[in-house]
């Protein structure tokens, strides 16, 4: 059977629509199109209703609100890409709050009936409200964890510094998940290019502990089995000193002082020299094979 609300709501459905709509406009929804919000409005609207003819219980918990709550996922999303605040975006439910009770008060002349439907009407629209709020910071989180992840594949580039040979400058702290960017990038150069050497420049990463250590490590055999090795530069006397101390073993593995020391083993390794040719005002570079 169905609820006095309802009831009311979808005698009135029309009515609540464009004062609502109006609401909302009142309380800064101008950044979502006049379309968009009336298509939303009247989807929630519809669903609520609905909602309140199917389901003998106030409470949103169960599966006859699954689509009610499937339609406020979706107006949640959209308003977090759009840069909307949790209460901006929650108000979005709150505001029908005014139109609802105004309704009620014109169609219910018992008190205790205005005051019972009231109250329900409160609790469900609260809890909806609470659930968008919600609902905006799983967004939110995804988008942060998106941007993240298009930060490290941003910050972890490899380049290409001649035919055959790879480059991977590293900034900031190495961490497991940056670990494994970093690997998939360098891996997946390496089977594009097919090249035989990659340096791993670690000169901007501010400390070396046995984890850090240990993702290098890693990095050096999986360049291994794809057919290519490995250079480290970057090696500052400190970091030198704390990979003693910490026994980590980085035999097999040549190290040097910086990018350009690497460079030069790396033409080597590869057959090349590189020589300078010209005057002092016009030097250039010539490639020798060896």
């Amino acid at each position: 059977m169905e609820s006095q609300l309802a009831t009311i709501l979808k005698k009135n459905e029309s009515k609540i629509l464009s004062q609502w709509v109006e609401e909302q406009k009142k309380l800064g929804s101008t950044r979502v199109s006049n379309e968009d919000l009336i298509s939303q409005c009247t989807n929630f609207l519809r669903l609520l209703i609905e909602g309140l003819q199917k389901n003998k219980s106030f409470s949103i918990a169960g599966t006859g609100w699954d689509p009610i709550r499937r339609c406020l996922d979706e107006v949640s999303r959209a308003r977090g890409l759009l840069g909307f605040s949790p209460s901006e975006t929650a108000t979005f439910v709150f505001s029908l709050k005014l139109p609802i009770f105004s309704l009620l008060r014109q169609e219910i002349a018992d008190s205790a009936q205005l005051t019972e439907e009231t109250w329900n009407a409160t609790s469900l629209l609260d809890q909806l409200g609470l659930y968008t709020t919600e609902a905006y910071q799983r967004t939110r989180e995804e988008i942060i964890a998106r941007q993240q992840e298009e930060m490290l594949e941003l910050s972890t580039p490899v380049v290409k510094l001649w035919d055959g040979i790879l480059a991977l400058p590293m900034i900031g702290t190495l961490d497991s998940s940056r670990t494994q960017v970093v690997m998939e990038s360098l891996l997946q150069r390496i089977m594009e290019t097919g090249s035989e050497i990659a340096i791993i420049d670690i000169t901007g990463v501010p400390t070396v502990d046995t984890l850090v250590a240990q993702h290098l490590i890693k990095t050096v055999t999986a360049a291994r089995l794809m057919g290519a090795e490995c250079i480290i530069s970057g090696i500052r006397p400190q970091i030198a000193a704390t990979i003693v101390h910490l026994g980590v073993d980085l035999a097999g593995v040549t190290t040097k002082a910086s990018l350009a020391d690497a460079f030069h083993v790396a033409l080597a390794r590869s057959g090349r020299t590189v020589t300078k040719v010209g005057g002092a005002r016009s030097e250039k570079l010539r490639e020798t094979r060896v």
